[in-house]
């Protein structure tokens, strides 16, 4: 199985990893300021996602193989550590190898978590409907599913945007159609574990009423539990720092000068 990789830049090594839906471009949105700034920057595309190749099977897309391709992503670019920044689905995979693996990991930069023990099968529910639109109806079919985003008025236009291009991105959506019902229904860590995180790390959340699918609450809770870790959130009314490409280059930039690689 082929992930789709790039990478750029030298000095200290990050890894870049997106949410589920998304691809490599949408973690810091086409930024090329953490190239210029000294750091060896690796991105990927996840299994089934962009133009990587979909799982072996329909149901390998729970975080253990996640996990196993960010470590084989590692190996691939000969880092034995490196700086982690991951959104949503990237987050929760960043964690579990820092908490399996954390001799592979000197810092973490963890953005928009929104991982709840507590989900619930109205939720699921509607993964599956996501699902189902994308196979059975393309990219219009995913954003009929979607529905109204819940969002402010100044919003709207730019989620609906950014959800046609993110789905239009992929080269097997029937795979991404796969990992909408594997991911949800699959734990990356138990959150009581969450405390054993000893690596520099900065969660980055965004207030719910820009981002409700990855709840402010989460972010907080994720803060409180890893020790030392440094919370980050926009100013209120303000765009959210995971949409800034630069912004949230910055603040990974600021995490990996604290490492120690």
């Amino acid at each position: 199985m082929r992930l789709n990789t790039t990478r750029a830049g030298e000095g200290i090594p990050v890894v870049l990893l997106h949410g589920l839906t998304a691809t490599q471009r949408y973690v810091v949105m086409g930024s090329k300021a953490l190239e210029r700034s000294g750091h060896d920057v690796v991105a990927y595309d996840a299994r089934g996602h962009g133009a990587s190749d979909p799982a072996p099977s329909p149901g390998e897309y729970e975080y253990a193989e996640l996990a196993a391709d960010l470590v084989g992503v590692l190996d691939e670019a000969g880092f034995a550590r490196a700086v982690l920044a991951g959104a949503s689905m990237g987050a929760h995979t960043a964690l579990r190898v820092a908490l399996e693996q954390p001799e592979r990991v000197a810092g973490l930069v963890v953005i928009t978590p929104s991982h709840d023990p507590g989900l619930s099968p109205t939720d699921l529910e509607r993964w599956d409907a996501l699902s189902d639109g994308l196979r059975t109806g393309g990219v219009e079919g995913f954003v009929a599913a979607y529905g109204d985003p819940g969002v402010p008025d100044a919003w709207r236009e730019t989620v609906q945007t950014v959800l046609r291009q993110r789905l239009a991105a992929h080269e097997h959506p029937e795979a991404v159609a796969d990992a909408l019902r594997v991911v949800p229904r699959s734990a990356p860590f138990d959150v009581e574990d969450l405390g054993r995180i000893a690596m520099p790390t900065v969660i980055v959340a965004d207030r719910d009423e820009a981002d409700p699918g990855h709840p402010l609450a989460v972010g907080e809770d994720y803060a409180r539990r890893i020790p030392g870790a440094e919370l980050v959130v926009e100013e209120e009314g303000r765009s959210p720092i995971a949409w800034q490409g630069g912004q949230l280059s910055k603040v990974i930039a600021s995490l990996a000068a604290r490492t120690r690689v």
